[in-house]
């Protein structure tokens, strides 16, 4: 046994991967996590969410899933998966534990929690790339009188009952919602987009997820998987130029190389119930006001509800800020096993298809180096995390 000196800090996907990981190489790892629970941003998510991957490629390093779990998992049944693992023996957890900052002290890193300090010579920061829900900061938005949330507020659609919503934003989050309110009783429901998603419809081909193929496009050159995915686009869900979804020009995989952003996953379902009008898709907000909302191209609506699917931001600054890890966007410059400073890496901060997947080979990576490093080195007496001095 190498001994318990690796932090990881988050307890969702990421962050219990990189335990497991930790784990299968003789590295005990203490898991920290504000939430008191573990995967708490797969808790809160909506009801009717389930995987944009198939199961194959979304369970944690070298486990499965139960028998009897469908193609693409639920959120209750990820979460039980992810729970289910973070608690095996040899693992430490200390939830209900913030991690506000991490310094450097001679050879280790001290973490400063809500608990007090502790110490490690190695450090996973695995918090995710959705962390802080994002609504932009419209004009007037402090004025409007109705409900507004961010998304990862929305549970299922009884509140909105005979009411008229808005969902912003028109990724898979933002379509499903709108679907789920029409489905759940919206009186009138408005998708506002802003830019025109790449759609990818959730399915097989034959036996195959639609996954396998897209892991496999990813490995072709850009314009020719980007080709491919077109035409396996026009075959799915039509041209939706009339809906106000025209094809974009930046397509699938050049947009992910650009900018890391993951097409529109969602069920046919979805396509049909936009193809019959059941809900509209508009034009993006512009401003607020009391009881209305103004869309680019001057329209203006009166609902009783916006709901925000636009997104998260990784919100590291506080954590590492200081470190000079970090990007300009707020990204970790380094990633997985490539250390972003002596002892210290993050792991699942990488968004796309297969996201699941990429974030345990990237912990498997990443645990590995840091057990080529620890190799014939003693921290402490006890073979345990040692406490920081008072």
């Amino acid at each position: 046994m190498i001994g318990n000196r690796v932090v990881v800090i988050g307890a969702g996907l990421a962050g219990v991967s990189a335990a497991l990981a930790a784990k299968a190489v003789g590295l005990r790892p203490l898991v920290l996590d504000r939430s008191a629970a573990i995967g708490s941003s797969w808790r809160a998510r909506y009801d009717r969410l389930r995987l944009n991957t198939s199961r194959p490629f979304s369970h944690l390093p070298d486990t499965r899933f139960p028998k009897g779990t469908p193609l693409y998992p639920t959120r209750d049944q990820l979460v039980a998966h992810l729970d289910r693992h973070a608690r095996e023996g040899g693992i430490d957890l200390q939830l209900g534990t913030r991690a506000d900052r991490i310094h450097r002290h001679d050879d280790t890193w001290e973490v400063a929690t809500s608990a007090g300090e502790i110490r490690s010579p190695h450090v996973v920061v695995a918090t995710g790339y959705e962390n802080e829900p994002y609504i932009p900061d419209w004009r007037g938005r402090d004025r409007f009188a109705g409900l507004l949330v961010h998304s990862s507020q929305y549970q299922n659609a009884r509140p909105f009952e005979g009411q008229r919503v808005v969902v912003v934003g028109s990724g898979s989050s933002g379509m499903e919602i709108a679907y789920d309110l029409v489905e759940g009783g919206a009186v009138e429901v408005r998708l506002a987009s802003r830019t025109p998603p790449n759609i990818v419809v959730r399915a097989n081909y034959g036996p195959v997820p639609s996954d396998v193929l897209d892991g496999t496009l990813m490995r072709l050159p850009i314009r020719v998987g980007d080709w491919l995915s077109r035409i396996a686009q026009r075959s799915d869900t039509g041209d939706l130029s009339e809906y106000g979804l025209p094809f974009p020009e930046e397509r699938i995989f050049a947009r992910i190389q650009r900018i890391g952003a993951s097409p529109t996953i969602v069920d046919r379902e979805v396509i049909v119930a936009i193809k019959a009008h059941r809900f509209e898709v508009v034009a993006a907000v512009d401003s607020l006001d009391v009881t209305g909302v103004i869309l680019a191209d001057g329209r203006r609506l009166e609902p009783d509800a916006v709901i925000c699917a636009t997104g998260y931001r990784r919100g590291l600054e506080a954590l590492v800020g200081h470190l000079g890890v970090l990007d300009e966007f707020g990204v970790p410059r380094r990633l997985g096993a490539d250390a972003a400073a002596p002892g210290l890496r993050f792991v699942g901060y990488v968004p796309g298809p297969r996201t699941l997947k990429h974030m345990g080979t990237e912990a498997r990576a990443a645990v590995k180096a840091i057990a080529r490093e620890s190799a014939g080195k003693v921290f402490g007496t006890s073979g345990t995390l040692d406490p920081a001095p008072p």
